[in-house]
């Protein structure tokens, strides 16, 4: 009776469970069917609802038309029987899903098929024939249009400039500012006006220049002379014709006069002037004077910047003649050479004092009358002054 008693309970127990159970079911599925259904990424956006978007006017944009009386019935949830039996998709992100799915791009206006991109290959040449939007033979006709003269040379057209190269513009009130370049401008350069001290005597030299006129035509001025023991020893004048023949080189075509001790002398006068490469500025003259007299000078000079203020200026001259003038002093061939060296600081460009060294060195004949008259043949010259320029 014992074992009766454990069994026959339990028998009467299953079927009331599964009444209960049979009974919940159906509970449960319509407290599921009541309840929001879940906010999920994956569900269907409303694409219609967007304001400014007419999908239905653009081609092979099917929208499916929106039933606001029926409502959305969610699909059961599958058991969990049903569930380990439906295949399972590969783990993927949320952005694996497509959403462009059912799009037909093609059929956009403007829209061409995209075709898949080929791989890369550096060896392949790019043929611009291919490239859409390009009218190659427009580029080829406008290129058989063109003609190409040269870059330089030439000759422009008659009526290419006017006379004066001014194209009707009046000169400029402003001085020094003449459009036509023709305006008369001047200067005047004291290089050298000093006091000097030598073994034998001291006394004062001066050398000055300067000029007026336009580009084309100046009047060519210059001087220089050497004063010692209260009188004059040796000076001359010369005047020229300046006009210009190459870019900063000019001919001078004048007359020179000699003064001081003995008679004086007149010399008709040719030249050339100039700025050689390098920034050397050379002069070059020649003279002719009565019976049969000739003579040559040449010199140079250079400035050497150690500032913009401090420069050293060095100089050289050499006289050539073509005869004795024992009146003058004066021996044929080279008759002296000079050396010098000054260092002047310009306080203005205007106004610069100096101090400096100069070498004479007589030669030949002229030596032989500087011996005669108790003259150094060598002489050499200490000396400090100023430069102006207005």
């Amino acid at each position: 009776m014992s074992g009766s008693r454990f069994h026959r309970p339990a028998a009467y127990s299953h079927p009331v469970l599964i009444g209960a159970l049979c009974l919940a079911l159906p509970l449960a599925v319509a407290a599921q069917q009541a309840a929001p259904a879940p906010a999920s990424s994956a569900a269907p956006m409303d694409m219609s609802a967007m304001p400014g978007m007419d999908h239905g006017a653009m081609p092979g944009m099917s929208m499916p038309t929106r039933q606001t009386d029926t409502p959305i019935t969610p699909a059961p949830t599958p058991t969990k029987a049903a569930a380990s039996s439906m295949p399972v998709a590969p783990t993927s992100s949320p952005s694996a899903v497509d959403p462009h799915a059912g799009m037909d791009h093609s059929t956009m206006p403007g829209m061409a098929p995209m075709a898949s991109p080929a791989p890369a290959d550096h060896d392949q040449s790019m043929s611009h024939d291919t490239m859409p939007g390009m009218d190659h033979g427009a580029m080829s006709s406008m290129g058989s249009g063109m003609t190409m003269g040269p870059m330089q040379g030439g000759h422009a057209p008659p009526d290419a400039r006017s006379p004066d190269y001014s194209d009707g513009i009046a000169p400029s009130h402003m001085k020094g500012m003449d459009m036509r370049d023709n305006a008369p401008l001047g200067m005047l350069l004291i290089d050298q006006l000093e006091a000097f001290h030598s073994r034998d005597a001291h006394g004062q030299n001066w050398e000055a220049e300067g000029w007026y006129g336009n580009d084309a035509n100046k009047l060519w001025v210059r001087t220089e002379g050497e004063r010692s023991g209260g009188k004059l020893e040796d000076a001359n004048l010369e005047a020229f014709w300046n006009r210009p023949v190459a870019t900063y080189w000019s001919t001078q075509l004048g007359a020179r006069q000699d003064f001081g001790q003995g008679p004086h002398r007149t010399w008709a006068a040719a030249g050339i002037q100039g700025l050689a490469p390098y920034w050397f500025e050379l002069e070059a003259t020649g003279y002719v004077g009565s019976n049969g007299r000739t003579a040559a000078r040449l010199r140079a000079e250079y400035e050497l910047l150690f500032t913009q203020r401090l420069i050293l200026q060095p100089e050289a001259e050499m006289n050539l003649y073509g005869k004795d003038d024992p009146a003058r002093r004066i021996g044929s061939g080279v008759s002296d050479v000079q050396f010098g060296l000054r260092l002047r600081y310009e306080i203005r460009r205007q106004f610069a004092p100096y101090i400096g060294i100069n070498w004479v060195r007589r030669i030949g004949t002229t030596a032989d009358y500087a011996r005669q008259d108790h003259q150094p043949v060598l002489d050499r010259q200490i000396m400090a002054g100023i430069r102006l320029w207005f």
